[in-house]
């Protein structure tokens, strides 16, 4: 099973840690996330199914960089709650963190079960006991289990293989639109089959530790009159800020050390 808890971050992050998935009710407010699907309707339309394959599904549309496709979407990516999510998380092992990836995923109707994976498989090693990253699934609209809701393997942050995975450790994560999903890195997941007439649309976000590579460029990926047009904290979260003195430093960053000539 897996842990649905109000949205307290001291909570919320201790369940995560232990059981590698948790989730919290209708944190994002219905307003918001209707701006963010009318701002992404017509991307999803256009290029949405440029992205499929076998992994992705072939009824799937799928967007990345979502900043730079819809200025609401900032209001969910650096909302407050799940900011604190993962302040509790990953700044254990870092001095900061930013976006790893940002996905839009819309399952429509007659699509399979994706294939269990670890988010973190791209990354060449692992270090015992430190989570490289943590996501954040907002349901946009209802999760339930015969429209595609998110599956998750509780505990499976152990490592366990995932060919050793039987149906029954499967959790269908149900959830009202607006909810959030939050899983580690490290935990076994998939998107699931869409039975139903309608699409089900979510929403999901990487936090990585900021002395890693993100998987998603967002220099490149988003236009940088865009990025300039966000408040500080969400260009931070995109990856223009260093971690701490030395690492990625850049002229004008006030939290890095720069080498004059």
């Amino acid at each position: 099973m897996i842990q649905r808890l109000e949205a307290k971050a001291n909570r919320v992050s201790s369940a995560l840690l232990k059981d590698g998935a948790v989730i919290v009710e209708e944190v994002i407010n219905p307003d918001v996330i209707d701006a963010v699907l009318a701002e992404l309707r017509s991307p999803f339309d256009k290029q949405g199914l440029k992205f499929t394959n076998d992994f992705n599904g072939h009824k799937t549309r799928r967007l990345g960089g979502i900043l730079g496709l819809s200025v609401s979407s900032a209001k969910i990516l650096a909302h407050p709650f799940i900011i604190s999510v993962a302040d509790e998380v990953l700044k254990r092992h870092c001095t900061n963190y930013r976006i790893g990836s940002s996905t839009a995923i819309e399952i429509m109707p007659g699509e399979g079960n994706q294939e269990l994976h670890r988010d973190d498989d791209f990354y060449p090693i692992r270090i015992p006991d430190v989570e490289f990253q943590i996501s954040a699934m907002v349901s946009m609209t209802e999760f339930t289990a015969k429209n595609g809701a998110t599956r998750v393997v509780p505990g499976s942050h152990d490592m366990r293989k995932i060919e050793s995975i039987d149906e029954s450790e499967i959790y269908i994560a149900n959830m009202a639109k607006g909810s959030i999903l939050f899983y580690l890195g490290t935990a076994v997941h998939a998107g699931g089959k869409n039975n139903t007439n309608k699409p089900r649309t979510g929403l999901i976000t990487t936090y990585s530790l900021g002395w890693l590579r993100q998987e998603e460029n967002h220099y490149l990926t988003v236009p940088r009159k865009i990025a300039e047009a966000y408040p500080e904290n969400v260009r931070r979260l995109m990856g223009y800020q260093a971690h701490g003195p030395y690492l990625g430093v850049y002229p004008g960053d006030p939290d890095g050390f720069w080498w004059d000539a």
